[in-house]
């Protein structure tokens, strides 16, 4: 008994590190986002500032079109959350309850493509945006939305995900609703996506999450202010002869806040998940 609550503490105590070790970076760019780049560099470094600059983050939002950056990522990571969700789900539940010609097969090559590194793809995709497309013109997709949100509407990872996810569902009430005479998208539609509520809010935040980080594929795609992306933004607050740190920290902090915001709010559908995974 005793060895089983200090296993338990030293369990939690690590995990309480661990923990720490990971907001840690965080708080030290929020206060930093006070500061100015002195006291940022200052050694030994202090953690509060001497003064609080508010200005800074005005200074920062002034410093570029932020506003657009934020409406270019949030527009291209909200449409491919929802087709991600939508291609994902219809692919993963066709894997794991369809018996067609070829289905392992074809499951082994959407796996194989997870092995591939984004960079192998790289330009191949961009070759794909520019030339393909030979209506949009010369150019193709290229300095267009088309271009910034087409490589990421599907996702291996997100097939696998909710494959695995629709494999753990009881058969029962499928099967009640083919009794009742439903068809296989009924079924889909209205039995097993329901339930489904879960592993969806997952992927949608990973999927969020990735997007509204992306940085190389939107600076290969793109060449005009009015099509970068927020971590394009951020990137102008490096310059030839040094860095804004103080700017760049108060704008790294509101470009951070919608993720934080996301994961917030489907939070609960993370313990939801884990919590249906134990019960199985």
């Amino acid at each position: 008994m005793k060895r089983d609550v200090a296993v338990r503490a030293a369990a939690y105590f690590f995990l309480l590190l661990a923990a720490g070790a990971a907001v840690l970076p965080f708080v030290w760019m929020f206060l930093g986002s006070f500061k100015t780049d002195a006291e940022i560099l200052r050694f030994p470094p202090t953690w509060l500032p001497v003064s609080w600059r508010w200005e800074n983050y005005r200074e920062a939002m002034a410093r570029a079109p932020f506003a657009r950056y934020f409406l270019n990522s949030a527009g291209v990571a909200a449409a491919s959350v929802a087709a991600n969700l939508l291609l994902s789900s219809a692919a993963g539940y066709a894997f794991a309850r369809l018996e067609f010609p070829g289905k392992r097969v074809l499951f082994g090559a959407v796996l194989s493509t997870i092995l591939l590194p984004f960079y192998v793809t790289l330009v191949p995709l961009f070759l794909l945006v520019v030339r393909v497309p030979v209506l949009a013109g010369p150019q193709g997709w290229y300095n267009t939305y088309q271009g910034l949100l087409v490589p990421s509407l599907g996702s291996a990872f997100g097939i696998f995900f909710m494959r695995q996810f629709f494999l753990t569902l009881p058969r029962d009430l499928e099967d009640s609703a083919r009794l009742d005479g439903a068809g296989e998208a009924t079924v889909f539609l209205r039995v097993a996506l329901p339930l489904a509520k879960p592993a969806l809010a997952a992927l949608g935040v990973f999927v969020f999450t990735a997007e509204w980080n992306a940085y190389l594929w939107p600076l290969v795609v793109t060449n005009t202010p009015e099509m970068r992306t927020v971590q394009l933004g951020l990137a102008l607050f490096r310059g030839q002869f040094g860095t804004d740190w103080a700017l760049l920290m108060a704008a790294n902090v509101v470009a951070t806040l919608p993720v934080v915001v996301v994961f917030l709010v489907a939070q609960r559908f993370f313990v939801q998940t884990a919590a249906f995974e134990g019960f199985r």
